[in-house]
C-alpha cells in the first residue's frame, strides 16, 4: 500500500549517504572509557614522560651547558625538559657533549614525539573513534538481514527487546532501535543495541535501519497515529517482514491491520483486564506475568510436532500444549481441529525457563 503522507526530498535521502556520513544518525555500541578515566591516564603518561626526560638530562648534567655559566641544576633539567618536550626550546640550554647529543637523538626526540602526542591525543582519538565508527556502519549495511527493527524505546519498547533477548538465539548486534530521543537511543546503546536516530514514519531512516532485511518489525511509539504511519512505511519497505505493532485506543485495531500489521497488541485494554482480574484472583495476574516474562519461571513458547508426534493428540504429549498453529491458524488445545496432530504444525506449549546460574553442566 502506498504510502500517501510521505514527502522525503531526494536530498534528504539517507539511506544514499556512506558510511562516513551517517556517523551520528546510525551508531554502532563500542566499549567506552568514562572522560575522567581517559584524561587521567594521559596526565600520568605525560607526567611520566616529563619525569623520564628530567631524570636523563640530570643524570648527564655535566653534558649541557647553560647559557648563563653557571651549571645545570635539577630545576634547570625541569625546565629545559618542559621547553623540549613542548618543542618551545629556547636554546640557553643546549647539549654540549657527543653523549648528550646521542641521548637527545635516541631517547628525547621519541619522548618528545609521545608528548605531543599526549598533548593533542583527545583529537586523534576523536577523529580515530569517527573513522571506525564509519568503518563499522558501512561493513554492518552491507551484511545486516534476519534481524529485529524496534521502533520506539520507551516502556513497550524495552520490555520488547528484553524478552527478545531472552530468546537463546538473538544477540544485541542483531537489534536495531530507531527513536527520536537522543536520551533513549543512549540508553539502547549502553546495552550493546544497535541505534538508529530519526522518525521512523519517513521511509529513509528505515530504509537506514536495514527494515527491507528485517525478519521482524516491532512498532511501539506513544502515539496511535504515529504507529499508523510507520506501520504503512513497514510494510512498503518489507513486504515479507513480521511487523507487530501495540497500539493504546481498540479502535484504531483495524487501521493497523489494513496498513499492513500483522500482530496488533491494545496496551491500554490489556492492562485493564490484568488489573480487573487482579481485584478478584490476584494469583492469576501473578502466573500470566510469570508466563510473559521468558528469563525465569515458567513461559509459553512454540516448537514443530515431531515426526513421531503425527496423528497423535497434544493432549496426550508430556509438554502442556496450549494450542497448535497450522497453516497461519491458531487453534485453542480443545479445539476440534487439534484433535489429530499434523506435519507441519507447530505447538505452542508451556516450557520451564531456567535461569543462567542454574543451567546443567
Amino acid at each position: 500500500m502506498r504510502n500517501p503522507l510521505r514527502t522525503t526530498k531526494p536530498e534528504e535521502q539517507l539511506s544514499e549517504r556512506p558510511g562516513h556520513a551517517l556517523v551520528g544518525v546510525v551508531n554502532m555500541p563500542v566499549t567506552t572509557v568514562s572522560p575522567a578515566r581517559a584524561i587521567a591516564r594521559r596526565v600520568v603518561f605525560a607526567a611520566a614522560v616529563l619525569l623520564g626526560m628530567v631524570l636523563i638530562v640530570y643524570l648527564d648534567r655535566d653534558g649541557y651547558r647553560d647559557a648563563n655559566g653557571d651549571g645545570v641544576s635539577l630545576l634547570d633539567c625541569f625546565y629545559y625538559a618542559t621547553v623540549s618536550l613542548s618543542t618551545t626550546g629556547y636554546g640557553d640550554i643546549a647539549p654540549v657533549t657527543d653523549a648528550a647529543r646521542l641521548i637527545n637523538v635516541v631517547f628525547i626526540t621519541p619522548m618528545r614525539v609521545l608528548f605531543l602526542i599526549v598533548l593533542i591525543g583527545t583529537t586523534l582519538e576523536v577523529l580515530t573513534e569517527r573513522s571506525r565508527q564509519a568503518h563499522r556502519i558501512q561493513k554492518w549495511r552491507r551484511k545486516v538481514r534476519d534481524h529485529y527493527v524496534v521502533v520506539g524505546f520507551g516502556t513497550k519498547g524495552r520490555s520488547a527487546v528484553n524478552a527478545l533477548l531472552a530468546e537463546e538465539d538473538v544477540e544485541p548486534n542483531q537489534v536495531v532501535i530507531v527513536d527520536t530521543e537522543q536520551s533513549a537511543l543512549d540508553a539502547a546503546s549502553a546495552r550493546g543495541l544497535i541505534t538508529v536516530h530519526g522518525s521512523a514514519t519517513r521511509a529513509d531512516v528505515l530504509r537506514v535501519a536495514g527494515v527491507q532485511r528485517a525478519r521482524a518489525v516491532v512498532v511501539a511509539p506513544n502515539r496511535d497515529d504515529t504507529a499508523v504511519l510507520v506501520t504503512l512505511t513497514a510494510r512498503e519497505l518489507a513486504p515479507k517482514a513480521r511487523i507487530l505493532v501495540s497500539v493504546r485506543e481498540a479502535e484504531n485495531v483495524h487501521l493497523l491491520k489494513q496498513s499492513g500489521a500483522d500482530q496488533v497488541v491494545v496496551s491500554s485494554e490489556t492492562a485493564g483486564r490484568l488489573l480487573g482480574i487482579a481485584t478478584r484472583t490476584p494469583r492469576v495476574v501473578d502466573m500470566v506475568e510469570d508466563l510473559l516474562t521468558p528469563e525465569t519461571g515458567l513461559a509459553i513458547a512454540e516448537r514443530a510436532v515431531e515426526p513421531s508426534e503425527e496423528g497423535g493428540s497434544p493432549r496426550h504429549l508430556s509438554d502442556i500444549v496450549l494450542g497448535l498453529v497450522r497453516d497461519g491458524e491458531l487453534y485453542r488445545v480443545d479445539a476440534p481441529e487439534a484433535d489429530s496432530l499434523e506435519a507441519g504444525d507447530r505447538l505452542l506449549y508451556v516450557r520451564k525457563a531456567t535461569l543462567p546460574e542454574q543451567s546443567p553442566r
